[in-house]
């Protein structure tokens, strides 16, 4: 009996021990949890303030994009009028600004660093926040977008536009517009007035336009989108 009474104690104490053992581990894990949730939290909160941050800044630059494209739009439309014009006509305009402003376009660098690194890390399901997720998936799409007309335009620059300048016209004065500001037009004498007259000129023009309208349009939907970004990322 008195061995019994032992080992009926001994197994109580082992039992109690075990559950005393689990109730630690629990606890233990219990911790651990909430260690690692409020450490992802903390990472969230991080990443949201700094996509708030660079849109922020994103803002401020589609803004001057878009202010950029409508004088660049505005240029190509007043050049397509005025092709087929004669002589006179066309020497009361100031063809050469109107060329470095139409053949100029604006191009746009978003900052997109913890957007970016986020996706290519597969970290993404880090923000609760729904909405944010998709909007930034509504972000990589329509940068895309601008990105592959970008090149387009671009192209159509390098390939066309500027070789066929570069035969009929004086770079020297269009940049008298630009960064290099000369003070005195070519002294070549080029009848630079001619591209006006020739149906490759405006087909070029009318070409380059219908690019910079789309990515116009481009520019605005990513200023909305920019708009909805603020909205779900801002914090007190």
């Amino acid at each position: 009996m008195l061995t019994e009474n032992k080992f009926s104690k001994y197994l109580i104490y082992a039992i109690g021990e075990i559950v005393l053992v689990v109730i630690g581990i629990l606890i233990a894990l219990s911790i651990n949890n909430w260690n690692e949730e409020r450490i992802q939290k903390n990472e969230e909160q991080t990443i949201v303030k700094n996509i708030y941050t660079e849109h922020l800044q994103n803002k401020t630059i589609i803004k001057k994009r878009i202010e950029e494209a409508e004088l660049c739009e505005a240029a190509l439309k007043q050049l397509m009028n005025i092709i087929g014009k004669d002589e006179d006509y066309l020497k009361k305009q100031n063809v050469d600004s109107l060329l470095f402003i139409a053949f100029d376009p604006p191009i746009f660098r978003p900052s997109e660093n913890t957007i970016s690194g986020l996706i290519q890390s597969g970290r993404l399901d880090l923000l609760q926040n729904k909405e944010l997720v998709n909007l930034i998936y509504s972000w990589g799409r329509t940068m895309k977008s601008l990105t592959d007309r970008t090149a387009r335009f671009t192209t159509l620059i390098d390939n066309d536009i500027f070789p066929y300048l570069t035969k009929k016209y004086s770079y020297k004065d269009i940049d008298t517009y630009g960064p290099l500001n000369w003070k005195e037009k070519s002294n070549l004498k080029v009848n630079k007035l001619q591209i006006f007259k020739e149906i490759e000129f405006e087909n070029l023009t009318d070409g380059f336009l219908y690019w910079m309208v789309d990515n116009k349009k481009l520019f605005i939907e990513l200023d909305l989108l920019i708009d909805k970004i603020l909205q779900e990322t801002q914090y007190d």
